[in-house]
């Protein structure tokens, strides 16, 4: 499936209102350096062939929690909300926080979602022969708490619940023919310890610097669940500048759960906007993943910015295997409606492998924010 996400910009109604005049003025002339709060409100229309015509509304609030210290990074609040013609749906709070002189850093998202998406089963060699649509109701809370201990590294807690239902729209497929844990849906509870390295110069646009997160835990069942078992994340991230307008990124991404009988709707899924663009995320999906992706940044102006990426990656149960690997490649541009603080819209296309019989796999993506 190709989604194409538009975020049509607020400026097609400033006439009507002093305030969007102002807003205009930021989005195009302003370079704010006064580390002033900033909102942006976004009406949202997607489509996607599961889903038909969405529409909604979006807004993100960037501000900094002490303007006085010039080493607090700013934080986020993100606020979208959207509905199908379809009357599926979804909602979300989500929000990065970062105390004074960063001493201590917050995260949080709650929302709920009931939307489609297809299923081909599990593994690293899935056919698009198999494609299931399935209909996902997804609760969640995720919490986390980390404090500076050292110089830029922290140490803190991570807390999720989660609680799936599904429903099988084409039955007889290879969802329901098929002996795959976790059909019944179930909530689940993450809970364990993380440890971070963060010596960036900003977390938005980073030219500079190193960021690295381990996590990891147990999980328990809370209801209709009958998964035990545990989780492990580790997220490296490296930035730097070639030259004043010149930016080599880097990152890499391991995630894992533990046990037999992982149920299905928490493994690991290959492809999204961030990691592995050109896939569709869920079409392959296992307990483990691997992926690798590095992105040169060229900024053209205050405003504009374009990008050239590639990776590669693989999901796997027990074996990894470099023959396994599948690559990925594209490129795109970043529009920066705050440049003081660094925040973008961008666009990237993703290209993927071709499997035997198939189309190969692409997407577009136009989303808020850097990729890593």
């Amino acid at each position: 499936m190709k989604r194409i996400l538009f975020l049509l910009p607020f400026f097609l109604c400033a006439q009507f209102s002093f305030a969007q005049s102002r807003f205009i003025r930021k989005l195009f002339l302003e370079k704010d350096s006064s580390k002033r709060s900033s909102l942006l409100p976004l009406p949202l229309v997607a489509y996607a062939q599961e889903t038909g015509l969405e529409i909604g509304f979006a807004a993100l609030y960037s501000f900094y929690a002490d303007t006085s210290n010039h080493n607090t990074k700013v934080s986020n609040l993100y606020f979208p909300v959207s509905y199908t013609f379809k009357n599926q749906s979804r909602i979300s709070l989500k929000t990065d926080y970062w105390l004074s002189g960063n001493t201590y850093h917050l995260t949080g998202d709650i929302g709920y979602s009931n939307f489609p998406f297809n299923f081909y089963g599990i593994g690293n060699n899935t056919s698009a022969a198999n494609k299931d649509l399935l209909v996902q109701k997804r609760f969640h809370l995720i919490a986390g708490a980390e404090k500076a201990v050292f110089n830029h590294v922290f140490l803190g807690l991570n807390l999720d619940y989660e609680q799936d239902a599904f429903k099988d729209e084409q039955p007889g497929g290879i969802f329901s023919t098929t002996a795959i844990p976790g059909k019944q849906g179930g909530g689940n509870l993450f809970y364990g310890p993380s440890l971070i390295f963060d010596n960036r110069n900003t977390n938005t646009y980073t030219l500079n610097g190193l960021y690295v997160n381990v996590n990891g835990g147990l999980i328990s069942k809370i209801n209709r669940s009958n998964y035990n078992g545990g989780y492990f994340n580790f997220d490296f991230r490296q930035f730097n500048s070639l030259t004043k307008k010149l930016v080599l990124a880097f990152n890499g991404s391991y995630e894992f759960t533990t046990g037999s009988n992982t149920p299905f709707y928490l493994l690991q899924t290959l492809g999204n906007d961030q990691l592995m663009r050109g896939y569709y995320g869920g079409r392959f999906r296992d307990r483990n993943i691997l992926a690798l992706q590095s992105e040169l940044r060229y900024r053209l102006s205050d405003r504009i910015a374009m990008v050239v990426f590639g990776g590669t990656g693989t999901v796997y149960n027990t074996s990894f295997s470099f023959n396994d690997l599948k690559p990925n490649y594209g490129g795109g541009l970043r529009y920066f409606f705050d440049v003081e603080k660094g925040i973008s819209i961008r666009a990237d296309y993703g290209v993927g492998e071709k499997p035997a019989g198939e189309k190969r796999q692409s997407g577009f993506y136009l989303s808020l924010g850097e990729a890593f």
